[in-house]
């Protein structure tokens, strides 16, 4: 060993080529999210939720760590083959694999209880092949072409027309969202923009208009705009839910105090609604507290991708940015009663092992992004 040297150092200079920051924020939101979980299920199974939801927040743990050993170049040479499987996985879901419920046939039931939802990874895949077919031309200052444009929303439609077989409206309009994003900060023409901008508005009013939304999924658009239409039902469901973040007031009825959450009034509240138990027991000032955690580790997201070295690592950030600021302001939109209800939970916070990994795996591939660029910084 030469003079002077550490045995700790690589081990030490890997430790720094990490974004803390990022992935503090990521395990901090988990571990509220675990707290909430429980409050909302003790009752009913004691510590059985509370376990589940910390076992997923390891495996996600782990997921990321190794996505982003993997490495910045790793992703990029594997990126068409992640997008791939994902496809299969939406494919497959379609078949008699797979299990309807709520409407919704997006899960595919695995072993022991254990069910795969193949949309949230499919997130995950059009982040990673949009960067990867977007990136060459960004990194040589030029252009992308109308065929670059189309090729990128035609990767995009894929699996938004997979998923709202399903269907799934709230997991389509993410895929859309990002995609959106990504392609108009690649440098796509305004024409296809506008374009693209206006064939989404028309694909959701005929999702609203048509039958290619199910019967519960129109209930619920229903109960929106009149929760009297189903009293009983979707009705029910979202008065409960206001109510009990109403009910918190400033500081809360206390931590598994809160009457709707602890009363077993609010369905699904584990997963959907889980904001409306932060809302209920911590009141305004640990709901907010909630979305300034969730807002921090989005705007590290979006701070990764603008430091990022290379175009790759930058369309990552922002594809991952773009799609947790989306979830956010849907699941919490929907919680305060100011959106529709679509199903899609609360990233990290909500019980799902699906959700959990997804949103880990977009940590880890972000995280590699970080890695990549200390690496070309001087020490």
């Amino acid at each position: 060993m030469p003079h002077g040297a550490h045995p700790d150092r690589p081990l030490l200079t890997r430790w720094l080529r990490q974004d803390v920051g990022l992935l503090v924020g990521a395990g901090g939101t988990s571990l509220v999210g675990a707290l909430l979980v429980w409050s909302a299920t003790h009752q009913a199974a004691g510590t059985a939720y509370l376990a589940r939801h910390l076992l997923n927040t390891a495996v996600g743990m782990a997921l990321a760590v190794g996505v982003t050993r993997l490495g910045h170049h790793g992703l990029r040479l594997v990126a068409p083959w992640i997008y791939g499987v994902s496809l299969l996985g939406l494919l497959a879901v379609l078949t008699p694999l797979g299990l309807t419920v709520n409407g919704s046939r997006s899960w595919i039931p695995v072993a022991a209880g254990f069910t795969v939802q193949p949309s949230e990874f499919a997130k995950v895949g059009l982040v990673l092949v949009l960067a990867f077919v977007l990136a060459e031309r960004w990194e040589r200052r030029v252009a992308p072409t109308g065929r670059d444009v189309a090729l990128a929303w035609v990767l995009a439609a894929v699996p938004v027309a997979l998923i709202m077989l399903q269907p799934d409206l709230g997991s389509a309009v993410v895929l859309g969202a990002l995609a959106f994003v990504v392609i108009a900060v690649a440098g796509a023409p305004r024409r296809w923009v506008a374009g693209v901008a206006l064939a989404a508005a028309a694909l959701v009013v005929a999702a609203l208009t048509t039958p290619l939304l199910s019967e519960y999924q129109r209930d619920r658009l229903v109960a929106f705009a009149d929760p009297s239409a189903d009293p009983e039902g979707i009705g029910y469901q979202t008065r409960q839910v206001r109510l009990a973040i109403g009910s918190g007031g400033w500081g809360g009825q206390g931590f598994m105090e809160g009457r709707q959450t602890q009363g077993g009034f609010i369905p699904y509240q584990l997963n959907d609604f889980i904001f409306s138990v932060a809302g209920e027991e911590l009141g305004f000032v640990g709901a907010a507290g909630l979305l300034v955690l969730l807002s921090f580790l989005v705007i590290r997201v979006f701070v990764v991708a603008g430091r990022s070295d290379d175009a790759f690592g930058r369309f990552v950030g922002i594809g991952v940015g773009t799609w947790l600021v989306f979830q956010v302001f849907q699941n919490v939109g929907m919680n305060l009663g100011l959106l529709p209800v679509t199903g899609l939970p609360l990233p990290f916070v909500s019980y799902g092992g699906s959700s959990m990994f997804a949103s880990w795996l977009a940590i880890g591939v972000v995280n590699a992004a970080y890695a990549a660029g200390q690496r070309h910084r001087p020490a």
